[in-house]
């Protein structure tokens, strides 16, 4: 058990290095062109269990069916218990910020015009998350900052409708959609 939390806590540091890394070099996004046609979801699940309500963006930005793709995060859960949304949690996070999970290698392993970060703490695995998905723009909570996300919203985590409005006002306004 000692040792468990030794090599909890050494998964942290390389983690939190890796991350510091990956904020100065990005990874290359290879979508130049303008639109919203792929939409990625990170949402931690914990503070808001309502991810189905992030399909509401197909009807909103005229999305084909797949093109929408959500991932939630769970600080502890249960590998046999069934969710809606595939889930990852700190147990996933092996050396150097890889992170062993399936249903978050499948998520990163797309490119996406739109990433919304729908978490409003700053964590560790979310931020991994976050830093490695290859995403044109990425939109997230201002309590999180501009290290993860392009375009910051000043709007209660709980309120999803009042986000969605907002969301849609500022691509507007930048032309995405």
């Amino acid at each position: 058990m000692f040792f468990k939390g030794i090599k909890d806590k050494f998964k942290q540091k390389s983690g939190r290095k890796l991350l510091k890394q990956m904020v100065t070099m990005p990874p290359p996004v290879t979508r130049e062109s303008k639109g919203i046609r792929s939409l990625g979801c990170i949402v931690d699940l914990d503070k808001f269990e309502k991810s189905e309500l992030f399909f509401q963006f197909q009807d909103e930005f005229s999305l084909q069916p797949n093109a929408v793709k959500i991932i939630g995060y769970k600080r502890f859960y249960d590998k046999n218990s069934p969710y809606a949304t595939p889930v990852f949690s700190d147990k996933d996070l092996g050396w150097n910020g890889e992170i062993e999970n399936s249903y978050a290698l499948e998520f990163l392993g797309r490119e996406y015009d739109l990433l919304v970060n729908y978490y409003d703490e700053d964590s560790l695995l979310l931020n991994l998350m976050s830093a490695k998905t290859k995403a044109r723009l990425k939109v997230g909570f201002k309590e999180v900052g501009p290290t993860y996300n392009d375009l910051m919203l000043d709007t209660p985590l709980k309120d999803f409708q009042l986000f969605k409005k907002e969301l849609k006002k500022y691509l507007g306004i930048f032309k995405e959609i």
